[in-house]
């Protein structure tokens, strides 16, 4: 049996459980009725907008944080979060559910008088306060905090918000409802006292609110933001106000450090990690025995899709990068928001850091190209995306980067020739400039059966149709590579070995695949061009967008992916439409190469001949196919 006050009561209701704000909705909505306007003075509606006005300060600290652009040289902890801490830290807005409905309880009771008449200013309310919270709630927290860490209530209340290993923002509100109860204590006996000496005010209650997640979240935010300089120029400072270091060592050591905002009790009391101060100028500054991101040996250099699919990078809202992307419907009012940021990239931006992870002890980055996929297409925008290709691959090479993957359009043909305009123009490159191809082809080509004997092939002459035309027809298998260009088919065509030159077959309508059941589709398809073919087709996919699946009968591949090896850690978003824990096969290609300690550079044309290679290398290394 579960220990009283261990468990939320709505843990069942799921996202289900804002429904519990529905009696306080109604209130509002009664009192707009009878005072024919927003009831502006209506603490039902107050507490609505405190709410939400509370959580976006913990997710304002969370995107500051995440922004690796911004953030990554004064991190305290280096460490990536994972899916498991996201997925325990799920509903970390229980404790703002919680204390809303005690101030809905509160306000419907007799027992503070001074809420009934609204004041919107009172400055002895603010002294009030702030004497109730250093005499009051600051040594209660400190108390009960201590408490906690002892057997046997720390195991039974206590162990799960430890068991984060990186602190975050949103890891300031995961806890158990004795936890809640217990800092909704610290937080409302200096409201309570000042409303009921007659000195409360609304800015009261927004400004303590504000001020008092404002401080919680920069603490649990990982991220130093006050210099050591401000410390040193005045040294009581250190006592009166808590860091994140100070707090993330308390968190991953948990011998001290237990003080709510001030430091000074726990000086008093002994408990005081003095590593604290050394930790934070070393956070702030960058140096060595802080946590800032270090050189990264890989990096897969991506570029954002469009405007929806750019919300879902992982300084945005967790709760959907952590999952494949999909369009929301509450992203629509996001949109413009997202349109101005678009524009913003468009014209004054330069590729910047996404996303990291760790594998067998080495640092992998995603980095973004600010550029959007409809602009690739753009003739006037071609030069200028080489160029921020171009910066990347200089900057990578001069930080000592071993490995850049280019993902999707960084490495079309028709913009760079897969790669190969930079490494001709920089023949002295140390880092290895990889398109990752040759991965993907053999990703698909193995999702082929092995008793199939004909095939029909869209995008036929591209980069990855030339390959896996080349390599089916080694196997004895028939291509029909679907193409209007004879004289690109036959310059593929001749490329094979002259004993299989005759496996592959110029077509030029779908009609010719209506008996073919396994399409390779690298040419997006219309519903129209989908009828032809037969029932029980399977079609494998490498176009992007994938193909969207308008056949009941038949079945449709995802994009060619690979599951990261086992031992992958600080992964907490999903790439794209892919699956927890999955990249696109570029991505993986790359990941080979660099773990491989291949010396040459992937670009242009893929060698056939390494398909198998490569292929046997990525299952080597622990990755797996989807």
């Amino acid at each position: 049996m579960a220990p009283p006050l261990s468990s939320w009561p709505w843990a069942s209701l799921g996202q289900y459980k804002y429904v519990l704000f529905g009696p306080l909705v109604w209130k509002v909505v009664q009192e707009w009725r009878e005072q024919g306007g927003l009831p502006l003075g209506s603490w039902w509606l107050h507490l609505l907008v405190l709410f939400a006005v509370r959580g976006l300060t913990y997710q304002f600290w969370f995107t500051y944080g995440n922004m690796l652009f911004f953030t990554r040289r004064r991190r305290v902890v280096a460490d990536g979060v994972d899916f498991h801490q996201i997925d325990a830290e799920w509903d970390w807005d229980n404790f703002l559910l919680l204390q809303t409905l005690i101030g809905a309880t509160v306000v419907n009771s007799p027992l503070l008088p001074g809420l009934r008449q609204l004041c919107l200013w009172d400055p002895r309310g603010w002294a009030v306060a702030l004497l109730l919270h250093v005499g009051f709630s600051e040594p209660v927290f400190y108390l009960a905090h201590r408490a906690l860490h002892r057997a046997p209530l720390f195991a039974r209340y206590h162990a799960a918000h430890h068991a984060s290993g990186v602190t975050q923002p949103l890891t300031a509100g995961f806890g158990t409802p004795l936890e809640s109860l217990l800092l909704t204590l610290a937080m409302g006996a200096p409201l309570a006292g000042a409303f009921l000496v007659g000195h409360g005010s609304l800015a009261l209650v927004y400004g303590h609110a504000f001020v008092f997640d404002y401080l919680r979240a920069m603490g649990y935010s990982n991220v130093e933001i006050v210099s050591p300089r401000v410390f040193d120029a005045f040294p009581p400072l250190r006592y009166i106000l808590y860091t994140p270091s100070y707090l993330s060592l308390h968190h991953r050591e948990r011998r001290g450090n237990f003080c709510l905002f001030m430091p000074a009790l726990d000086a008093a009391f002994g408990t005081l990690d003095g590593r604290a101060w050394a930790l934070q100028r070393a956070a702030y500054d960058g140096a060595a025995g802080g946590g800032a991101l270090g050189t990264p040996e890989f990096v897969f250099l991506a570029h954002v899709v469009d405007i929806m699919s750019s919300m879902h990078v992982p300084f945005a809202l967790r709760s959907l990068s952590s999952a494949p992307f999909a369009n929301h419907f509450i992203l629509l009012p996001f949109w413009p928001v997202a349109f101005g940021f678009m524009l913003l990239m468009w014209c004054c931006s330069k590729t910047f850091v996404v996303s990291f992870y760790y594998l067998r002890g080495h640092l992998h980055q995603t980095w973004s190209v600010p550029r959007y996929g409809f602009q690739y297409f753009l003739p006037a925008a071609k030069k200028g995306i080489n160029h921020q290709i171009e910066l990347a691959i200089l900057r990578a090479d001069r930080m000592g980067v071993k490995v850049l993957s280019l993902a999707a359009l960084n490495k079309n043909e028709a913009l760079n020739g897969g790669g190969t305009l930079f490494v001709n123009k920089h023949p002295d490159l140390r880092v290895r400039v990889v398109h990752g191809n040759t991965l993907t082809a053999a990703v698909i080509l193995n999702e082929v059966p092995s008793n199939v004997r004909e095939v029909f092939l869209t995008g036929a002459t591209s980069k990855l149709g030339r390959a896996i035309a080349l390599y089916l027809c080694r196997k004895k298998i028939r291509v029909l590579m679907f193409t209007m260009s004879s004289e690109r088919f036959l310059k593929i065509q001749r490329e094979a070995p002259p004993e299989f030159q005759q496996y592959i077959v110029q077509v030029t309508k779908y009609q010719a695949a209506q008996n073919c059941k396994t399409w390779i589709v690298g040419k997006w398809l219309s519903p129209r061009e989908q009828r032809w073919a037969p029932a029980g087709t399977h079609f494998h996919q490498f176009v992007v967008p994938p193909i969207i699946g308008f056949r009941r009968d038949c079945t449709y591949g995802k994009l060619a992916a690979m599951r990261l090896p086992k031992d992958v850690r600080g992964l907490s978003s999903c790439e794209y439409t892919m699956e927890r824990g999955v990249v696109h096969a570029c991505h993986a290609g790359g990941v080979v190469h660099f773990l491989e300690g291949w010396d040459h550079h992937e670009v242009g044309a893929i060698d056939v001949d390494r398909i198998d290679v490569v292929w046997k290398a990525a299952l080597k290394h622990g990755l797996a196919p989807v």
